[in-house]
């Protein structure tokens, strides 16, 4: 059965001038020439995504959406027209949001965070800046301390509520920020906190020293980059630590704290110092 709006694995039935045909236990879902991989043949599996083109005909592409059915992702809106809005989702055939899946309008160029779903009416892959009713933390699939997608929702006094997994909402504290954000933006993070009512905190990055063990191995490459030596230290300003290594002061020190007892470097007046290796 092939899922549309999804990847799907099928196999190649027959070959064409025009492209290559899958299997989908019919006459075959056409892939186009332009996508088809190097020397892909009959017999072969190629993973694909599926949608409907503009003559409303089942299409497989090998190239990869901004999001698939149940992602909530941010997409720019390339034309708008009475019926509804065209958004870029990185495919040669934009994804349509109609008029009455917004919510004050859209305007060419603008970003919006939006919802992809099959329209039942049509069959065919849509989207919707309706997605409160999607999102609940009655019942949570996740648990502190584990590692989830988060997606910048929106602004505001405290930090940026942002979407957990496509599902559930957090916030991220102002303090618990280290990198510039906007909304729209995808990271990774983690969850810091369950709080009464099922109210979440998240963090950026990973929890604890399974974040350290990673930044570890990012400070030695930077060393051996540098000569073996690098101006940061605990006295250092935040902003640059986080300029130059991409991590938090906080981060920074237990990494190095780390290293230091593993006698990998040595810290100085006014840096940190490569041991020989």
């Amino acid at each position: 059965m092939v899922k549309v709006g999804e990847y799907n694995t099928l196999k190649v039935m027959r070959a064409v001038a025009f492209g290559l045909y899958l299997d989908d236990g019919g006459e075959g879902i056409l892939l186009p020439k332009r996508f088809v991989p190097q020397d892909a043949k009959v017999g072969d599996e190629l993973r694909v995504f599926v949608y409907h083109d503009s003559e409303d005909r089942l299409i497989a592409t090998t190239q990869q959406p901004k999001g698939v059915v149940g992602d909530i992702v941010s997409l720019r809106a390339v034309t708008v027209t009475k019926q509804g809005a065209f958004l870029d989702w990185g495919l040669m055939k934009d994804i349509f949001v109609p008029k009455s899946k917004q919510l004050m309008g859209m305007r060419e160029g603008a970003n919006y965070i939006v919802k992809i779903y099959i329209d039942e009416q049509t069959g065919r892959v849509a989207a919707t800046e309706k997605i409160e009713p999607f999102l609940s933390n009655d019942e949570l699939t996740v648990k502190e301390h584990d590692a989830v997608d988060l997606l910048v929702y929106r602004r505001t006094d405290i930090g940026y509520v942002v979407i957990i997994n496509n599902r559930h909402t957090g916030v991220l504290h102002f303090n618990d920020i280290y990198r510039n954000l906007s909304v729209g933006d995808k990271v990774k993070g983690f969850i810091k906190a369950i709080r009464e009512e099922n109210k979440i905190d998240v963090a950026l990055g990973e929890k604890g020293y399974q974040r350290v063990e990673g930044e570890s191995e990012k400070i030695l490459r930077l060393l051996r980059e540098n000569d073996g030596y690098l101006p940061y230290h605990d006295k250092s300003d935040p902003e640059e630590i986080y300029d130059f290594f991409g991590m938090s002061k906080k981060t920074f020190k237990m990494t190095v704290g780390k290293l230091y007892k593993e006698r990998k470097i040595e810290l100085t007046q006014t840096g940190i110092k490569l041991m020989e290796e």
